[in-house]
């Protein structure tokens, strides 16, 4: 086979680049977050997990949207995206979500 000399070659290529890269550690400080969660209960959660990796901007830019869309959009950020979020907080934070950025209940017919 032709093809895989060049791939390991290409493959080994950037373990080359890294081996001559500097080892020391850079400090990167990221500013600080201006925006804050709408207050509801639950509040200090979304304080807590979500600003780890987003700003506030990304659910003040969101529709008003039904529990069903927020527990999926956590359960993403949980599975796909490698958000540190514990089991036990991910309902909390949906209820939390689904009150301060959701979508009014319907009312029962």
């Amino acid at each position: 086979m032709k093809i895989f000399p060049i791939l390991a070659a290409a493959a080994l290529t950037p373990l080359t680049l890294l081996s001559t890269a500097s080892a020391e550690p850079r400090k990167i400080e990221l500013p600080a977050e201006p925006g804050v969660y709408r207050q509801a209960p639950g509040v200090e959660l979304a304080q807590a997990l979500c600003l780890t990796c987003h700003s506030v901007e990304y659910c003040e830019t969101q529709p008003p949207l039904p529990e069903k869309y927020w527990d999926a959009t956590v359960k993403k950020m949980k599975d796909k995206f490698g958000a540190t979020l514990p089991d036990e907080a991910i309902a909390p934070l949906v209820k939390y979500l689904t009150s301060a950025y959701g979508k009014p209940a319907e009312a029962a017919k």
